[in-house]
């Protein structure tokens, strides 16, 4: 699952960079650092729930 997550953002990224998604937030294409915002807070959060 760890291995999943940083490759399904980083498709969102390229995604998003090619076609805006058009969430709030994100309706243009320079939006997409705030995507590597909310993939590293995740990953943060991840390493601190795992014992």
């Amino acid at each position: 699952m760890s291995k999943i997550l940083p490759a399904l953002l980083l498709a969102a990224m390229l995604l998003h960079i090619i076609r805006p998604i058009g969430l709030p937030g994100l309706r243009r294409r320079t939006d997409f650092w705030k995507i590597a915002v909310f993939a590293i807070g995740l990953m943060m959060l991840t390493v601190l729930i795992r014992p």
